[in-house]
């Protein structure tokens, strides 16, 4: 019997707090754009890779060893393509550059990476200016990947992202890229 009015109590303060602490919507963007211009237009050129959050530790196990990665994203060489070229700067100093090719949806803006069927991007707006977040997910991983059009965009959205991931998209890790040393130079060759 007590368990039974411990269980209810515990419920309907479950209730209260959710009707109090609601989730931000974080919409997921779509093909009309940003400020009148047709995805992915507004999101081509130069982002950071900032954070990373997902369920567990090892879903972000590839990004332990990088201090910062850069991203230029570009039309692709066809329709529905877009090119990703990245220059990642591990914490021992070393230069690795990266590429992939991202199919575009029709009418969507879920990418699938060119050689990766199992992997899956969807993107969403950030209420970070100039921010943008993605989430991957693929065979045995879920990540949500916070990006900036600066290196170092307010320690605001950095908490914003994290209080996200981690209240509402059931994130147990956090993952912060230190960015403490200069990024690599990108080479077009």
């Amino acid at each position: 019997m007590f368990d039974q009015i411990w269980a209810t109590l515990l419920y309907l303060y479950s209730i209260l707090l959710n009707s109090i602490y609601q989730c931000p919507e974080y919409s997921q963007l779509t093909t009309q754009g940003v400020d009148g211009k047709e995805f992915p237009e507004p999101h081509l050129g130069w982002w950071y890779f900032i954070a990373g959050a997902a369920p567990t530790k090892e879903e972000l196990a590839t990004f332990d060893l990088v201090d910062n990665i850069v991203f230029n994203m570009a039309a692709g060489s066809a329709p529905m393509q877009l090119q990703l070229h990245a220059t990642i700067r591990t914490k021992n100093g070393s230069c690795v550059p990266r590429e992939w090719i991202y199919h575009l949806t029709e009418g969507s803006t879920d990418l699938r990476t060119e050689g990766r069927p199992d992997m899956k991007t969807k993107l969403f707006s950030s209420s970070c200016p100039g921010g943008i977040m993605l989430k991957e997910t693929g065979q045995g991983y879920q990540r949500f990947l916070l990006y900036n059009r600066l290196p170092h965009p307010p320690e605001k959205c950095v908490e914003e992202f994290r209080s996200l991931t981690s209240s509402c998209l059931d994130s147990k890790a956090f993952l912060l890229t230190p960015r403490k040393q200069e990024a690599c130079k990108w080479s077009s060759n």
